[in-house]
Formats: structure tokens, C-alpha cells, sequence
């Protein structure tokens, strides 16, 4: 039987296990048979000679390749929310288009593309070798290795609560306008993992692993590069850092986070006011105005409300935060505007001390550089984020901050990490 002929009849046979074809869904209750089951291929299947004497795959390393093993039952990709997050504000943030919600269906078929090595030119890595949950969802390299050891431009970005970023625009420069654009970007590009949409389609089509996994997503086995996308943007999306010290804190207090934490240290806690401009002495800091749009105790920027937020870590927009990079234009090389030279999206603050080195070149190699950037290394590039400017002399702000306070800083950004996303079995990887 030729490869195409056995994917058929194991798609036919998961619709009749189903009962529908409709895309599985947890309410809609559908059987789920996993493609490691006895009725799907096998390892062995993968990369078989056609009947028409053409492998099924580009021959070589491709062919060994293993194939994922997954669950006897689907992983509910859904989460019991604290109060914190369950906010007018907060849903105002969510990104998720409304033809592409989170299933477990999709997010499993995600799971799969995400850590699958066949997605790149020649089997040497996925998606997730520079995304690992380990590092918080990016890797500890300065700048990461491609399928042929190509360096990328800039360092890896963490993948953590993407679905909270209110533009909804990805990648360092915001070059891709969605999640959905940016998840087959790295799989296009010639030194990441170096396939066209094409071979991309054609490879998925190979491995025989995939076409229940479509079938449960999706309703039948097609493989599309719109639907690669879009499982893949499902599973980026199911990645939601919510169980730290600081939801543990916030919980404690009712959402009152002018409070001191009763889970907290001292040291903790006086990182928290000085996170949130409440030091004593010399300019406020103002991390929590950038770094956590719309929360209840930072003065907003100017023409930002007040808001209650609590629980996203993001900057509401590409920024400038002091660096000068002559090779990198960031922001600016996307919309070709000079007065955009220079910014960046900022990463999610969540498990911050997981993700080192930090800034779009990977410059600073721990947290406490970072604090000692902001404190008193801030270069006045002239696209600089006027919450960086002195109000007073239109100089690069230098905080009051002594040894104490920075390393208070430290401490309470290390309580924004959230130990159960190293080990969650829904991000691990399956091969």
C-alpha cells in the first residue's frame, strides 16, 4: 500500500472513531485516537518508497527521525485562571483571532510541528531548540545555531503569555503583524531551518504521524501551510505563565499590589517598590510603567490610562531603552521610519531570570547588568523612551539606586519566574 493510500484509510478510520468530522473538540467530546496507535504509522513507515518508486520524504537523516509519542488521551490545553488575570483589561490584551481559538486538538497537532526536526532543511532542529521550556521558552545562546550552525541576527525571544500582547505583532522589530504570520517565518528563513512553504507542506504530508493529528484539529487530514500555522499559533498561545510567587502574592493581598507581600522577603518586597517608582530618593524608577502597561501603581506614560492590571508583563509598544546598536535599526527597518530607528518590542518580564542573555543582541549576560544598565548606562540615542529622560535636564535618566536597591530589583524580577512550565507535559517535547 503506498504511503499516500495507508494515510488515507488511517484518517478515515480516526473520522468513524470520532463520529465526525467536525475539528475534535473538548466539547464535542470526541474519541481521541493518538498516531502512535496500533490503527496509525509507525516510525519504520516514514520516509517508505511510493509505489511510484519516490521516497516519501528527501531521503538521508529525515528518514530516521523518530516519531512522537503522545498520550491515550488528549492534554487539556485549557487553565484555571487566577482573579488576577480574569479582568475586563486583561481580555482587552488577548490576541487570539477569532477564527483560531486554542483546542486541545490544535494545540496537541501544534505540539508536534513545534518540537518536530523534519520542519527544517535537514533534520537538525526544531522550533523548539531555541525555544525550550527549560530557558522559559528561548535558549542561553547569545545568538542561536540554524539547521547548518548559521547564526541568527539577534538573541532568541522568550515565548511566554504571547497570547497577552496587545499589538500582537511578534519578533524583536515587530516585522510579522501576528502570531499566526510569525510562526512560519523561522521555518522559511534560509539560516534558521531553511524550507520553502512548499517542502514545508510536502514534509508534513510525509510523515504518516500527522494525519490524525489534522484530522482531530481540523476535521480531515489536509495539510495546509494556513493550518500549520495555525496549530502552530495555538500551541505559542497555550504557553501561559500564571503559578509564580508574584500570582501566589497578589492572591494574598486581593489584588491590592501597593501592598507588601506576606509571601515575599523584605529584600522581595523592596524590589517591588522600587519596580513600581516608589523608591525614596533621586528620579522614581519607572520599570513598572514600561514593563507592566496599565498596572495600578506606576504613573502611566502620557496619554496612557490608569488601569488594574496585574498580571501581564509586557510594554505597550517598541521602545528605545538606551542602547545604541549602529548595525541594528530594530523597529525603524520595519516601517522605514528614522524616528522608529532604534526600538524594540520588549519581552514578557515572566521567568526573566530564566531567559539570559537579555536585549535584542544578548549584550547583557545577567540580570544584574540589566539593572545596572537602567541605573546609570542609559546612552541618549535620540529615539530614547522619554520615561529614560530626566524631565528636568532632557538627559538620560541616573536612578539614586545603591548596591541594596539593586540587588532588591533582582530579587523581586526572580520572583516573576513559574517553576511548572519547565515540567508541563503539554510543552514537552515528544519526540
Amino acid at each position: 500500500m503506498s504511503t499516500t493510500a495507508r494515510r488515507e484509510l488511517f484518517a478515515l478510520s480516526l473520522v468513524f472513531a470520532l463520529g465526525t468530522t467536525a475539528a475534535c473538540t473538548e466539547e464535542e467530546g470526541g474519541a481521541w485516537v493518538p498516531p502512535n496507535a496500533d490503527e496509525g504509522g509507525t516510525e519504520d513507515e516514514v520516509g517508505e518508497t511510493d509505489e511510484d518508486g519516490e521516497s516519501g520524504t528527501d531521503g538521508g537523516p529525515i528518514d530516521e527521525l523518530p516519531s512522537p509519542t503522545l498520550p491515550d488521551t488528549l492534554l487539556d490545553y485549557s487553565h484555571d485562571l487566577p482573579d488576577h488575570f480574569l479582568t475586563a483589561q486583561i481580555d482587552g490584551f488577548d490576541n487570539t483571532p477569532g477564527d483560531n481559538p486554542v483546542t486541545d486538538a490544535g494545540a496537541t497537532l501544534g505540539r508536534v510541528l513545534f518540537w518536530d526536526k523534519r520542519l527544517s532543511q535537514n533534520g537538525a532542529v526544531a522550533c523548539g531548540s531555541c525555544h525550550g521550556p527549560g530557558t522559559a521558552f528561548t535558549d542561553d545562546a547569545v545568538l542561536s545555531e540554524g539547521f547548518e550552525g548559521a547564526l541568527t541576527r539577534r538573541n532568541s525571544m522568550p515565548l511566554i503569555n504571547l497570547a497577552y500582547y496587545d499589538r500582537g505583532a511578534m519578533f524583536w522589530d515587530e516585522r510579522a503583524d501576528t502570531l499566526e504570520d510569525q510562526v512560519l517565518m523561522p521555518i522559511q528563513d534560509a539560516g534558521e531551518m531553511g524550507l520553502t512553504l512548499d517542502e514545508l507542506v510536502e514534509r508534513v504530508e510525509d510523515a504518516d504521524y500527522y494525519a490524525p493529528l489534522f484530522t482531530a484539529a481540523f476535521g480531515d487530514a489536509e495539510v495546509t501551510t494556513d493550518r500549520i500555522s495555525k496549530a502552530l499559533a495555538q500551541f505559542v498561545r497555550s504557553i501561559v505563565s500564571y503559578r509564580s510567587p508574584w500570582d501566589e502574592g497578589v492572591a494574598m493581598v486581593n489584588g491590592d499590589v501597593a501592598q507588601d507581600f506576606p509571601n515575599y522577603s523584605a529584600q522581595e518586597n523592596q524590589g517591588k517598590a522600587i519596580f513600581f517608582g516608589q523608591n525614596q530618593g533621586g528620579p522614581p524608577a519607572q520599570c513598572g510603567a514600561c514593563h507592566m502597561q496599565g498596572n495600578a501603581i506606576s504613573p502611566p506614560p502620557p496619554g496612557m490610562p490608569q488601569g488594574d492590571n496585574a498580571a501581564i508583563f509586557y510594554g505597550p509598544v517598541p521602545a528605545n531603552n538606551g542602547l545604541i546598536d549602529d548595525e541594528d535599526d530594530g523597529f525603524g527597518e520595519v516601517t522605514g521610519d528614522a524616528q522608529n530607528n532604534g526600538e524594540f518590542k520588549s519581552p514578557s518580564l515572566r521567568n526573566v531570570a530564566m531567559t539570559g542573555p537579555y536585549m535584542h543582541d544578548g549584550r547583557f549576560d545577567t540580570l544584574a547588568e540589566v539593572v545596572d544598565h537602567y541605573v546609570d548606562g542609559v546612552e541618549d540615542h535620540p529615539n530614547l523612551h522619554p520615561l529614560l529622560r530626566d524631565p528636568m535636564t532632557q538627559q538620560p535618566v541616573v536612578l539614586n539606586l545603591d548596591d541594596n536597591d539593586k540587588a532588591a530589583l533582582v530579587a523581586f524580577l526572580e520572583t516573576l519566574s513559574d517553576p511548572t512550565l519547565a515540567s508541563d507535559e503539554r510543552w514537552s517535547d515528544p519526540f
